[in-house]
């Protein structure tokens, strides 16, 4: 028989939604926010040579230049002042996240609850700053040595840091307030909008190639087919879950016996999420990074060898993208969840695993099976980054989603839609009380 959240999950209905005012505001408000960091990516920065850039980004933007223009939705190609993004709070986010697993004081605050939240939080928050203001001398300075300045010298530098550093801050300031006032998570929305703007001039320009006869109307209708697939795969491996039973044992309340109970603890086949692949991406585009900022006559040739070795396609590229993925998969599974913890929790709250002796029994048992799904999500992980890379290597189509964006695109689509569900679930469990509540007062 159907639960009562599945029954009203059936019901769901346009009738329902169009009920449902607050959900409509959180929405609204959630497009105005991302219509406005949209008009940001277009907003240039003051004192760039845009002739003399346009040419350093040509030659840049094979290597991580390129992959920051995707996730910036643009801003970087146009120097505009959202061009850092939103990736210092994310790289800050990832350092303290590290960081708390690694140093016991920031590991107890992390354990103080929603106090310890708010700490950890503040403390990424300066991390961005910081992180932002690097980040933005360092392009300052790239620019200026390479003649993409009007007015090089430290005015320009000063305008440049405070300028990009600020346009971070607000952009993460936006996210907090998409997350608490909008639907769904406002960082990874910012990330999802600037990707997804790129989806139409993509698909033109794919079109545009068939239309020349450069590539076939079998090889685009493949494309189409196969990113089908991919997606599909990719929605049915996020959902997947190894569910570990959890036995409560009988407890006594009073003269009252209550009977033991069952839960289930749920061990995601990818923990990780999509970190590996771009600490792996990110890695491999270094060397062309490089390359593409260092003048053709003055690079050295050991760098050139290097850079034609690991572009797009070459099976030096893929083993060491395969690998890299694999060793991120496996490293940050291990940062981001703790089995002894796990283990602690459940034995202080009287769960155990049946069969399992509680303490480090179970953390040793709940570490076997993590280590042996994280194997499965790592392969996945593999899998759905290299497609890409080999459709572009044997067809010669720019294919702008790549595995990274594919994960990002679909994990942010089905984290929004299911918080969208949330409300309209609680919408209809509050219509449902208010028709119990008059039906009470007219009996």
């Amino acid at each position: 028989m159907a639960s009562a959240a599945e029954q009203l999950a059936a019901n769901l209905n346009f009738g329902a939604f169009a009920k449902a005012e607050a959900l409509r505001k959180r929405l609204w408000f959630t497009l105005g926010a991302l219509i406005i960091y949209r008009v940001g990516t277009y907003v240039p920065m003051p004192g760039i040579d845009p002739e003399a850039f346009d040419q350093l980004f040509g030659n840049a933007s094979a290597g991580l230049v390129g992959l920051f223009n995707m996730f910036s939705g643009g801003a970087v190609e146009r120097m505009a002042i959202f061009a850092l993004g939103i990736m210092p709070y994310i790289s800050a986010s990832i350092v303290m996240q590290l960081a708390s697993s690694l140093i016991p004081s920031l590991e107890a605050i992390k354990k103080e609850g929603e106090r310890g939240r708010k700490v950890i939080n503040q403390y990424t928050r300066y991390g961005t700053v910081i992180l932002a203001v690097l980040q933005a001398y360092a392009i300052a300075v790239g620019l200026e040595s390479s003649n993409s300045v009007t007015e090089p010298g430290w005015f320009f530098r000063i305008s440049t840091v405070i300028t990009l550093t600020g346009g971070t801050m607000f952009l993460m300031w936006l996210g907090e307030q998409i997350t608490a006032r909008g639907i769904g998570n406002g960082i990874s929305l910012i990330i999802f909008s600037g990707i997804v703007a790129g989806f139409p001039s993509a698909i033109a320009g794919t079109l545009e190639l068939g239309r020349q006869g450069a590539i076939g109307t079998g090889t685009i209708l493949f494309i189409i087919v196969l990113a089908v697939a991919v997606i599909a795969f990719i929605v049915f491996i996020e959902r997947a879950q190894r569910r570990l039973l959890i036995q409560y044992p009988k407890r006594q309340v009073g003269n009252r016996m209550f009977q033991g109970e069952s839960s289930h603890l749920p061990l995601k086949l990818n923990t990780a999420g999509v970190i590996p692949p771009i600490f792996a991406s990110s890695l491999l585009l270094l060397p062309a990074t490089i390359a593409g900022f260092s003048a053709t006559e003055n690079a050295p040739g050991w760098m050139t060898t290097l850079t034609t070795l690991l572009g797009h396609g070459t099976p030096l590229y893929m083993l060491l993208y395969a690998g890299l993925i694999m060793f991120f998969a496996f490293f940050y599974t291990a940062i981001v969840f703790n089995p002894s913890d796990t283990a602690d929790n459940l034995k202080r709250h009287g769960g155990f695993i049946p069969g399992i002796r509680p303490g480090q029994r179970t953390a040793d048992h709940i570490d076997y099976v993590l280590t042996r799904i994280t194997l499965v999500g790592a392969i996945y992980l593999v899998i759905v980054c290299l497609i890409p890379e080999y459709v572009i290597a044997a067809t010669g189509i720019p294919f702008y989603l790549g595995g990274t964006s594919l994960l990002i695109v679909v994990n942010v689509t089905m984290d929004t839609v299911s918080q969208v569900q949330g409300h309209l679930l609680a919408h209809q469990y509050e219509g449902l009380v208010k028709k119990a509540k008059l039906r009470g007062k007219r009996r």
